[in-house]
């Protein structure tokens, strides 16, 4: 095999592909490790209900305001909760395409 690697891949042998790899993944966890360890709030409309969850999905705290709570309409509170929760995952999935999908661009 030539010192050129495999097919011409602009004279990187694979030992340096295998470096640039393993940098990669270092990144990739160290940027998932941060967004894990953050905190993300969203809130229903009139901040009725603020959902509060971890980097990792988890629901770590759920505050209802006693406004939500009216025992005729059961449904607007359930509403609210689906909301909030909702938009707490959007804005997870946000933060991780932030900062993640600059190592996946043009991948798929």
């Amino acid at each position: 095999m030539s010192k050129r690697g495999f097919g011409g891949l602009g004279g990187m042998n694979m030992q340096q592909m295998m470096k640039q790899a393993k940098k990669l993944q270092e990144q990739m966890a160290q940027e998932q490790e941060n967004i894990t360890a953050q905190e993300f709030t969203a809130a229903s409309a009139d901040n009725l209900v603020v959902a509060t969850f971890t980097g990792d999905r988890k629901l770590k705290d759920l505050k209802i305001n006693k406004d939500a709570i009216d025992p005729d309409d059961p449904d607007m509170l359930q509403d609210l909760i689906i909301d909030a929760v909702n938009k707490g995952i959007s804005s997870i999935d946000e933060a991780t395409q932030a900062s993640l999908g600059k190592y996946t661009k043009g991948l798929m």
